[in-house]
């Protein structure tokens, strides 16, 4: 595997080793693996650039397949320039440990010994076991639970969803394999966590043999292009990430495609909300245009997807290019007739695998027939508004439940935030539609500010301008309130429903599971700001 020699002592690079440089930060493997080896041979850190051994480093940096850095280049800063403050703040930024509170290397070097040394000793252990290890496999019945999976909250309390073993199996394999052609040769990678159905959707890559990335840290750190960075490090195939990600990126003027060797990359996957056609766009010039732009919209009521990217059509800024495979969607008007051209609900004809067997605690099937089957009797009704086109692609417009309805013309939110979140001075906005007890119909937009911007009259002039022209004068606000920020799900979807039931008069405690929103404190402020 290679070695590397520090003050005269070689140490092997282990497949254990590998693991645990691979774990670290992308961009800071290099410098990780030289404070690894460097505390293996002397049992500290090194305090001086002079320690490290330029000829090591070289011969370190060829082990690991990662360019070395120019002759002369030190990883550290001079020993002269180093506080105690600041030698610690480099260890710990370098190291990327986040837990360790130290005082300097020395105590840092201990703490290393005591758990990243034991760690990277479990990891072998950990792969030396998976290599003779057999996989046990018992018959079940096809829907068979498997899991839950608790949806994000975004329209009220979690709900605990029961998918079973045939039908999701069968799903995945037909969305990864099929609508998404990924298999063997592909390295599949998706931005996601734990709590969010794109990690189960990530993982079913295994199903057909690609290799999966899994990554836990923050997709702007070091630099807002982060995902892209480690997309290339890993050869990406496919990956994942979210409208905001790439609009963040946009406001940062990166330009990946010059940046990193993306040349691997043919697939970029988008979900969690409406992706705008300034950002599909976006993709084309500054990834690549035979890159394709696969805007996904699902759920993690089916664990899928209902209509995404396919290889074999067209990809149209600002729409979802077609229906998944099998699946039997249309947008139908509030008497159950199909509409074409204009807004309608999403609707599922037919039986798709992945639906739930059950929700959790709803023993009669109550809730999951209310749910999905109420407003259209044994058709599927999701919960989005969505416009299907002439050429058979779909425009997805948001929640049907928080659709704005302004003088009896349904509009979507998600149209308001592709123009609002655009503009540098905003960095997120909400908007909500709340019917008043007189009647009356009260639309306000509330926009957080991104930093040193204020919401002088010109800027308030140039969002109303900005909704007028880019979506229509039914969009424009009735007012514009600055907030300290924007409630989301663990998931990152913004909530919209919960928000607008506040200023309905709905109890808080009853609106929205507190431990299922990013800043629950949020949600203090909305319901003051009601009172």
């Amino acid at each position: 595997m290679g070695a590397t020699t520090f003050d005269g002592t070689s140490w092997d690079l282990t497949p254990a080793d590998r693991l645990l440089i691979e774990a670290r930060r992308w961009g800071s493997r290099l410098r990780f693996a030289v404070m690894l080896l460097f505390f293996r041979a002397r049992g500290r850190f090194p305090r001086a650039a002079a320690e490290v051994d330029e000829d090591a480093v070289a011969e370190l940096a060829r082990t690991l397949g990662v360019p070395a850095p120019p002759s002369g280049a030190p990883l550290l800063p001079e020993a002269a320039d180093r506080t105690a403050e600041r030698q610690r703040a480099e260890i710990r930024a370098l190291l990327g440990f986040r837990e360790a509170t130290v005082a300097d290397a020395d105590e840092l070097g201990a703490w290393l010994r005591d758990t990243v040394v034991a760690r990277t000793r479990d990891m072998g252990e950990l792969t030396a076991e998976a290599d003779t290890n057999e996989l046990d496999t018992v018959p079940v019945e096809f829907d068979h639970p498997l899991w839950i999976l608790f949806s994000s909250g975004t329209t009220g309390l979690p709900k605990g969803i029961l998918h079973g073993h045939g039908g999701v199996v069968l799903e995945h394999l037909k969305a990864v394999a099929l609508q998404s052609d990924i298999g063997a040769d592909d390295t599949f990678f998706w931005y996601t966590s734990p709590s969010w159905m794109m990690w189960n959707f990530q993982v079913a890559g295994l199903l057909v043999g690609a290799t999966i990335v899994c990554y836990d840290g923050s997709p702007n750190y070091p630099n807002p292009d982060a995902l892209w960075d480690i997309a290339a490090h890993v050869g990406a195939t496919v990956l994942g990430t979210s409208p905001g990600y790439v609009l963040g990126c946009t406001k940062a003027g990166a330009v990946p495609r010059t940046e990193h060797d993306l040349s691997a990359l043919r697939t970029v996957g988008i979900t969690g909300s409406s992706l705008p056609p300034s950002s599909s766009l976006w993709l084309r010039d500054n990834v690549g245009e035979r890159v394709q732009v696969a805007s996904i919209s699902g759920g993690t009521d089916v664990v899928s997807a209902f209509i995404g990217g396919v290889r074999t059509v067209p990809v149209w800024p600002g729409e979802l290019s077609a229906p998944f495979l099998g699946v039997a969607l249309d947008a139908w008007d509030e008497s159950g007739k199909p509409v074409r051209g204009e807004v309608g609900e999403l609707v599922i004809t037919k039986p798709m695998p992945s639906m739930p067997v059950s929700f959790w605690n709803d023993p009669d099937g109550s809730r999951y027939r209310s749910a999905y089957f109420e407003m259209f009797p044994g058709v599927w009704r999701h919960g989005d508004w969505i416009t299907i086109t002439d050429h058979g692609s779909i425009v997805v417009h948001g929640r049907s439940d928080s659709t704005l309805n302004r003088h009896g013309i349904r509009m979507g939110s998600a149209d308001i935030y592709q123009a609002v979140e655009r503009l540098p001075e905003i960095a997120e906005a909400l908007v909500i539609g709340a019917e008043q007890p007189d009647g009356g119909y009260w639309m306000p937009l509330f926009v957080v500010l991104a930093d040193d911007a204020e919401l002088t009259d010109e800027l308030r002039d140039r969002i109303k301008r900005t909704i007028r022209d880019e979506v229509s004068p039914r969009h424009v606000p009735d007012d514009i309130l600055v907030a300290p920020g924007v409630p989301h799900t663990r998931t990152g979807k913004k909530l919209e429903v919960p928000i607008k039931k506040l200023f309905q008069g709905a109890d808080p405690a009853r609106v929205v599971e507190k431990s299922a929103v990013d800043d629950p404190a949020l949600l203090d402020w909305y319901a003051n700001l009601k009172r």
